[in-house]
């Protein structure tokens, strides 16, 4: 089976079983990150609620613990959220936004990955070089001034540590598990204009976790993923704005042969 075939397999596997997707999120990417679950196939649910947090992971499968809103109530939701995912097996997918830009967006998700395991952890090329302890990692707010490929390094001692996927994402996608290191290519220049598509990522990370037990397969399945619907929708797109629609219609009308013919992987 290729890896287009393996991907696809994985898409239909979402459409077919709809799975739900709980975000404890950035409030500024919640609409966007919905909207791109339940086009590709997936239910999402947003929540930052602690009450209801053991209730919600139970009927999840996946957990998305994203940093962009570090506001004390988010905060507070998080270990509890991922110790009923540890508790209920549930695959927790850990985006920390901002790591690196302050103390507190550093060392929260220094402090989570501390006490529990993440199936996949996704940032940006500053992201995952601080959280693998590197000082020169570039971050500037929650953008990255690293390339994704100067992260490899940082990538790589990350996954072998907490033994999950890594995505570095960037202008080409680095994925890493184990001793294995794939690059992703494709996708187009206007994704970076448009906010959220980082976050976006990681949700569409969460919804492959949930139908895929391999943390490589379902990280670079959605890296794939999210690279060829930004192609798909450049085509369409006059600008960042049309472009987030049309990315939305291209993980609803995802096609196995768009899939084979946009498929870039280095391995």
């Amino acid at each position: 089976m290729t890896d287009a075939d393996k991907v696809y397999r994985d898409i239909e596997a979402i459409r077919a079983k709809n799975p739900v997707v709980l975000s404890i999120t950035n409030y500024v990417v919640t609409n966007t990150t919905a909207n791109a679950l339940l086009a590709l196939g997936a239910s999402p649910i947003m929540s930052h609620a602690v009450e209801e947090m053991a209730e919600l992971v139970a009927i999840s499968g996946a957990l998305v613990i994203n940093l962009g809103t570090v506001a004390p109530e988010y905060l507070a939701a998080m270990d509890p959220a991922w110790t009923a995912a540890d508790e209920a097996g549930v695959p927790v997918v850990l985006d920390p936004v901002g790591a690196g830009a302050s103390m507190l967006r550093t060392v929260t998700p220094l402090a989570l990955l501390d006490s529990h395991r993440p199936f996949i952890i996704r940032g940006n090329a500053s992201e995952i070089m601080t959280l693998a302890g590197d000082a020169g990692s570039g971050a500037r707010g929650v953008d990255s001034t690293a390339k994704s490929d100067v992260a490899g390094a940082a990538a790589r001692a990350l996954a072998m540590k907490h033994a999950c996927a890594v995505v570095v994402s960037g202008e080409v996608d680095y994925v890493t598990e184990g001793g294995a290191k794939v690059r992703v290519l494709g996708g187009s220049p206007l994704m970076p204009r448009v906010t959220g598509l980082g976050c976006t990522a990681t949700a569409i990370c969460a919804a492959f976790a949930a139908v895929n037990k391999n943390p490589l397969e379902a990280a670079l399945h959605a890296s794939i993923t999210m690279k060829i619907a930004g192609e798909m929708a450049e085509v369409r797109a006059s600008g960042p704005g049309t472009l987030q629609l049309h990315l939305y219609d291209a993980l609803y009308n995802m096609k196995a042969q768009d899939v084979s013919d946009r498929i870039k992987v280095v391995r």
